[in-house]
C-alpha cells in the first residue's frame, strides 16, 4: 500500500533558528513555527483563533540558508515530512516528540533591505523567494544538495504558484 508523509505549513518563526553541525560537518538547524488558524463562530458570530506551535529541523544547505536569512517573527512557508523522535529521559521515562523535517521553504516577506537574500524582491511589493533542497521539483529551481557546492538560486514566486 502506498504511503504519503507530506507537510505544508505557513507561519511565523517563534525564535531565531539555531544552527549546529554534526561531527561529520553536516549542518542542522532547529526552529519553531507558530501557525494561526482563524475562523468565525456561527453561533456567537465572533472571530475565533488558535495557534499551533510546531518544532522543525532542516539539514544541509537548507539549514544554512534558513539560518542566514530568517529570524524570530519572520513569516515563512515550509514543506517537509513528519518525524517522530523517541528517547528515554534521565529518569528512565520514555519520551517522544513529533516534528517536521524541512525539505524546502519559501520566504514570504523578503523585501530588499529587510534581511532577505539578494535578488529576492520579486517586484515592487516585495514578493517572495524560495529555496528547494531537492532536485527536480518544479516550478522552483533546485539548489545543490548539501555538500554539492554552489549557492542556492532564488527565484521570485508568483502568487499563482502558492499551493493554497
Amino acid at each position: 500500500m502506498p504511503n504519503l508523509n507530506k507537510v505544508m505549513l505557513m507561519g511565523n518563526l517563534t525564535r531565531d533558528p539555531e544552527l549546529r553541525y554534526t561531527p561529520n560537518n553536516l549542518a542542522v538547524a532547529n526552529l519553531g513555527l507558530a501557525v494561526n488558524r482563524v475562523w468565525y463562530n456561527k453561533q456567537t458570530n465572533e472571530k475565533q483563533e488558535e495557534t499551533t506551535f510546531v518544532d522543525c529541523e532542516a539539514w544541509g544547505r537548507t539549514a544554512e540558508v534558513l539560518c542566514q536569512y530568517l529570524q524570530k517573527g519572520r513569516p515563512v512557508y515550509l514543506e517537509g515530512r513528519l518525524k517522530l523522535d523517541q528517547w528515554e529521559d534521565k529518569d528512565g521515562q520514555k519520551r517522544s516528540k513529533l516534528k517536521v523535517v524541512v525539505d524546502q521553504f519559501q520566504f514570504i516577506d523578503s523585501k530588499q533591505g529587510q534581511g532577505g537574500p539578494p535578488g529576492s524582491s520579486g517586484g515592487p511589493d516585495g514578493g517572495s523567494a524560495g529555496y528547494n533542497n531537492n532536485r527536480g521539483n518544479a516550478p522552483r529551481r533546485s539548489a545543490p544538495a548539501a555538500g554539492g557546492g554552489g549557492e542556492p538560486i532564488h527565484e521570485p514566486i508568483e502568487e499563482g504558484d502558492i499551493p493554497f
